[in-house]
């Protein structure tokens, strides 16, 4: 082999490596970008779940919301920002409230029930609500303490 063809080759392996350094250089800022772009998307669905808990939660306090659906509520939103905290034991009541109403219709097959279904389903609620309603305050108060203290709480 020639010296001409080994410094081309030499050459043409300089550019060859050249040219994958910039690609893996883009292709790791794409990565980097997308990243961040994930950790904005969780940190403002966080917010918004907090805001919604915050509501909801103040909502109970007032008695301005039927107490099981703010339970409900409460659980989903706690769910999406960390399903461990629904281990903990100030928001176990919404596991609870959640188990024992899983069997009541709601949205359209709720309307699909006669009107002495309905009721009959909607005394089960009330009796719950009126069972529960000391809990269920103090597991609101604790979302609001929680919302005050996210994210290290």
């Amino acid at each position: 082999m020639s010296a001409v063809m080994g410094w081309s080759l030499a050459g043409l392996a300089v550019l060859i490596i050249a040219a994958m350094s910039g690609y893996a250089w883009r292709l790791w800022r794409e990565v980097k970008r997308r990243d961040e772009a994930r950790h904005e998307e969780v940190e403002r669905a966080n917010r918004n779940c907090l805001e919604s808990l915050e509501a909801i939660a103040t909502a109970m306090l007032g008695d301005q919301v039927d107490l099981v659906e703010g339970a409900l509520c409460c659980k989903v939103l706690l769910e999406i920002i960390d399903p461990s905290l629904l281990q903990r034991d100030a928001f176990w009541v919404f596991v609870d409230i959640h188990r024992l109403t899983e069997h009541l219709h709601t949205h359209s097959a709720r309307q699909a029930l006669s009107a002495k279904q309905r009721f009959a389903e909607d005394r089960e609620r009330i009796a719950l609500q009126e069972a529960r309603q000391g809990e269920l305050h103090e597991a609101a108060r604790q979302v609001l303490a929680f919302k005050r203290e996210w994210p290290h709480g």
